[in-house]
């Protein structure tokens, strides 16, 4: 079986892709939503989940008018949501095979 492509892309790109500005990417990194490989924007290197991560932000931002810190906060409190519920569902399969009607 072959590896998965991961893309990377170069802030500019990365840019281009989420419509979003360098300034404004560079304010989601320092806020920690997202992490690129590299230490400074000019050798930042995103994946093609950080786009979609950046994509999910910038919608949060706009269409609940957040500061970055409200939506940095707001997509912990989802992730943890969809963890929860993967869980809950595994928890309910097992108990399911164990209960007898």
């Amino acid at each position: 079986m072959s590896d998965p492509v991961i893309v990377l892309l170069d802030l500019a790109e990365f840019c281009e892709a989420t419509e979003l500005s360098d300034v404004h990417v560079i304010e989601i990194v320092e806020h920690g939503i997202l992490e690129p490989q590299g230490t400074e924007p000019k050798d930042w290197r995103f994946t093609d989940y950080e786009l979609v991560l950046a994509k999910r932000a910038a919608k949060l931002r706009r269409d609940l008018e957040l500061e970055w810190e409200g939506v940095a906060l707001a997509l912990d409190l989802l992730e943890e949501v969809r963890q929860l519920r993967a869980e809950n569902r595994m928890l309910k399969q097992r108990l399911g095979r164990l209960v007898v009607e």
